[in-house]
């Protein structure tokens, strides 16, 4: 925990700046000031910012910020002019998210919350599925992490939802409700706090208005997206190529039979199916794969290696 402490502040600042910075054009390098923060300067410099790729670390392998830098330097690069949308799921050895009576309290491991909180910190807008709203009634804010509340997004195309859950009922952060049009009466305005936006297309469930959805909030000046939850959520944005990255997160635990992780349209042959490029972090008792949606990994090697990673 001491190396992601001491990175902390400086992702927060590296994300903060990302914008300024993609303006200048320039190549920037940048050291930790001694309130946590980065200021331009050579001398002691731990990021570099590049125009073409955004933020890339300058520290050798073996310092203990890094595992940090590697994981969450990708979304802090992000700016209006290059987005990036991630989605996380929190899952069992056997790929639940949740028992059937929708108990998801908690899967993973204390690591792995505090994660989503970060990532909550570094993104402009986190978004959930009315099924994760009514399971587990979140706040979605950054409570367990120094950092600003995103805003909060739901998505509930059939309109599942009433006022009752706390996320529309508190000014911890401004809340969207995003319903099909046809559900939003006259003058309707809002859910408690939230404000109600409709889904215009003829099927709120369609590739179409998941991409509108996106359009939307990029409109609102939000570049850096964060899909938490649920797993039919997560897998309708991926489905519909909306995402960049995904973050999974495995648990030692076995479930049995309950409410699946990731599910997509099925491929006949294994070569049809996606093998996109990942980092593995150990995450308290849980993995994190971090997989990059916009790179296939090669096909294994015939490795007879065994090594014991944890």
């Amino acid at each position: 925990m001491q190396g992601l402490d001491a990175a902390w502040p400086l992702l927060r600042a590296a994300a903060a700046a990302a914008a300024d910075l993609e303006r200048s054009g320039r190549r920037v390098r940048c050291a930790p000031a001694a309130d946590g923060t980065l200021v331009p300067q050579d001398t002691g410099a731990v990021l570099e910012w590049c125009p073409d790729g955004g933020w890339r670390s300058l520290l050798p392998p073996d310092d203990g910020r890094q595992s940090a830098f590697d994981l969450y330097l990708p979304i802090c690069s992000a700016t209006a002019a290059r987005p990036i949308a991630i989605g996380h799921l929190g899952q069992s050895l056997d790929a639940f998210i949740a028992t059937h009576s929708g108990d998801s309290q908690f899967v993973t491991g204390s690591a792995n919350i505090v994660h989503l909180h970060r990532m909550r910190a570094l993104s402009d807008a986190v978004i959930v599925g009315s099924g994760t709203v009514a399971a587990d009634n979140p706040q979605l804010t950054t409570r367990l992490v120094t950092g600003p509340n995103p805003l909060r997004v739901v998505f509930d195309p059939v309109r599942r939802l009433d006022g009752r859950y706390g996320l529309f009922n508190d000014p911890a952060a401004p809340t969207l409700y995003f319903c099909a049009r046809h559900l939003i009466a006259a003058g309707e305005a809002q859910l408690g706090t939230a404000t109600i936006v409709s889904i215009d297309a003829d099927d709120p469930r369609s590739d179409a208005a998941l991409a509108a959805v996106f359009a939307n909030l990029r409109a609102r000046g939000c570049a850096r997206l964060f899909v938490e939850g649920g797993g039919v959520t997560v897998s309708a944005f991926l489905q519909a190529g909306l995402l960049d990255r995904v973050h999974v997160a495995i648990a030692p635990l076995i479930i049995g039979d309950g409410r699946p992780a990731i599910r997509l349209a099925p491929q006949q042959k294994l070569r049809d199916c996606r093998r996109p490029q990942y980092k593995v972090f150990r995450m308290g008792g849980d993995m994190l794969f971090d997989c990059d949606l916009h790179s296939e990994a090669p096909v294994p090697a015939d490795d007879q290696q065994l090594t014991r990673i944890i």
